[in-house]
């Protein structure tokens, strides 16, 4: 297939806007996403297949770049490379219908999708007339809210970003990716080593273990960078100190606590083996590590156990994300109570990282609440609530936009954070971790120094 044929369109709504439709949401932000300003380009590695969860089949990745070209704003031009050699892959029907589902996933390009972004906008049209005063921001929010590829990566970044700081969690997301390309790159007996061997009751021996595993890990992936080519769509700068932060997803949950955190005595970034990314990790590729060596290479914390729980049960068919996801093709309430009882079930799925996992699938009436809820309500309506009001507060203030009550939350808040910070899709990427609670006030924002990127 030659270099013309590398590259896959895909038809859009009239009204759609790549741009707008991407930096809707901080999980644009997070590793491997990549969006350039300059371009308005959204560039990642996606996988050639999309039966990744319980299968034999290797995790095969190609990188992405997709763009909406002025010439042909009616589709998307989504240009396919070979990560390895930045070549045109050969790809067979299947293997493009699986990028072209991927991408319509993130976009949130279903049918249903798009008769949601209607009847949001019909209501909030509605709202308006009925209350004599329009919300512009909320008159040009598009209605649709980024999200990931796959569930399956949904649901852990809606874990990272728990109980932790933004810079944090962006560095923890890149990890994740930084441990694929290792997997990926290193020998099968470097892979082999991440695999428990030890009982659990020799807890000290195993520790050392995972430290000898680290220190080989480290220094094959230095023999291998030393011999490879620089790739420069894959090499990225977010690092910066930890600091107490409003999240620009889904901010910093301080309601759904865990004494877990408490325990984390980490609160920098271990040194990094490489600075090559790869593809987000696929269930798969994190069932079999150890929990030790995976909480001590990405940083992660208490998060390693959750994790490798839900990679392991979706592995082992226990969990059923594609059955998960096929069920909110009727969304209800009863759908809805549904899934969100199946998610309760699994470690790690509390109140707020439950109801954003189910934002991600597609409900909207439900708001994820914490601590930045509180002080949005706050500070933007003058109504001072607690973690145990503010869910009913929220629902008198956005209840009248039902059932897109999250999507009314969050095209305020989105517009609260770009008052302060600028267009978050002019952001260059080194200035993500910028965006936290010590520059968040009037007097710091105008101290924040961004880069320029024109």
């Amino acid at each position: 297939m030659g270099m013309e044929e590398s590259v896959l369109k895909l038809p859009l709504a009239e009204t759609f806007n790549l741009e707008a439709a991407v930096c809707s949401h901080g999980l644009f932000m997070m590793s491997p996403n990549r969006w350039d300003p300059l371009s308005r380009s959204l560039s990642r590695p996606l996988h050639l297949s999309n039966s990744l969860d319980n299968t034999d089949i290797p995790s095969v990745s190609v990188d992405v770049t997709i763009c909406q070209p002025q010439q042909d704003p009616h589709s998307l031009r989504i240009e396919v490379r070979n990560s390895a050699s930045g070549s045109a892959p050969s790809l067979s029907q299947e293997q493009q219908d699986a990028l072209l589902a991927q991408v319509k996933r993130m976009l949130r390009l279903s049918e249903a999708d798009e008769r949601n972004v209607r009847d949001f906008k019909r209501i909030v049209r509605q709202v308006a007339q009925e209350e004599g005063e329009e919300s512009q921001y909320m008159t040009d929010f598009s209605g649709r809210v980024f999200r990931s590829p796959t569930l399956f990566e949904d649901m852990v970044k809606c874990m990272l970003l728990c109980n932790c700081q933004w810079p944090r969690t962006l560095n923890m997301a890149r990890a994740l990716c930084e441990l694929q390309w290792e997997l990926q790159h290193c020998s099968p007996s470097i892979s082999e080593d991440f695999i428990p061997q030890t009982p659990a009751g020799k807890e000290s021996k195993r520790r050392q273990k995972v430290s000898k595993v680290a220190s080989k890990l480290t220094s094959r992936i230095a023999e291998s960078k030393a011999s490879s080519e620089d790739d420069m769509n894959l090499k990225l700068d977010c690092t910066g100190a930890l600091e107490e932060n409003v999240q620009p997803s889904f901010p910093r949950n301080d309601i759904e606590s865990d004494l877990h955190g408490l325990n984390e005595l980490s609160t920098t970034d271990p040194p990094s083996a490489c600075d090559r990314i790869g593809n987000f990790p696929s269930p798969r590729e994190l069932a079999n590590l150890d929990e030790s060596f995976l909480a001590k290479r990405c940083n992660l914390g208490y998060r390693a156990g959750r994790i490798l729980k839900l990679a392991q049960g979706i592995v082992d068919g226990q969990i059923q994300l594609r059955e998960l996801e096929d069920t909110c093709n009727e969304a209800s309430l009863t759908t809805y109570n549904k899934l969100a009882e199946q998610l309760s079930q699994i470690n790690g799925f509390g109140p707020f990282t439950r109801n954003n996992v189910l934002v991600c699938i597609g409900f909207y009436h439900v708001i994820p609440t914490d601590s930045e809820t509180i002080r949005h309500l706050k500070q933007v309506h003058a109504r001072n609530c607690t973690s145990k009001t503010v869910q009913i507060i929220a629902e008198s203030i956005y209840g009248k936009y039902s059932p897109f009550q999250f999507l009314a939350y969050w095209s305020e808040l989105w517009h609260f954070y770009e008052k302060r910070f600028g267009k978050l899709s002019e952001m260059p990427y080194s200035d993500y971790k910028l965006i936290t609670a010590s520059n968040m006030g009037i007097k710091n924002i105008r101290k924040v120094k961004r880069t320029k990127i024109f």
